[in-house]
C-alpha cells in the first residue's frame, strides 16, 4: 500500500512496484487509508509524512495501536531527513524511513526486508 498525497509519488510508486509484481493499493491521505488498511490488509505500507488531515505519523499510530494491524510493517516516506523526523517515525512504530525522492532499489529492498518470503 502507498499513501501520499503526492499523484506524482503514488504513481511512482505504484508503478515501480506493479513492474515487480506487486499488487498495489493506493490512498490520497490517512483517513482514507485506515479504511483500505482494513479491508486490504496490506502486506507492508510505504506513507508520507507529511499529509492533510491525518498525518504519517498519526496514521501509523493508529495501524500499530490496532492488533490486527501490529505486525504490518510500515515505512514512512519524506523528503525531511532529519534525525528528529526519523526518531519520531520509530516512536510512532515505523520500521524504517525512506527519504524522497526514493529509488525503486529502495522500495524493493524494503519489501525484501519487512515480507517473509513464502515458497
Amino acid at each position: 500500500m502507498v499513501i501520499d498525497d503526492s499523484k506524482t509519488i503514488r504513481r511512482t510508486a505504484e508503478t515501480l512496484l506493479k513492474k515487480e509484481g506487486c499488487e498495489v493499493i493506493t490512498a490520497t491521505d490517512g483517513f482514507e487509508a485506515l479504511a483500505k488498511v482494513a479491508e486490504h490488509r496490506p502486506d507492508i505500507i510505504f506513507i508520507d509524512i507529511m499529509m492533510p488531515r491525518l498525518d504519517g505519523y498519526q496514521t501509523c499510530a493508529l495501524v500499530k495501536n490496532n492488533p490486527a494491524f501490529r505486525a504490518t510493517p510500515v515505512i514512512m516516506l519524506s523528503s525531511k531527513d532529519s534525525l528528529f523526523d526519523r526518531a519520531r517515525g520509530r516512536i510512532v512504530g515505523s520500521e524504517q524511513y525512506l527519504t524522497k525522492p526514493f529509488t525503486r532499489g529502495e522500495l524493493l529492498d524494503a519489501i525484501r526486508r519487512h515480507i517473509r518470503q513464502t515458497a
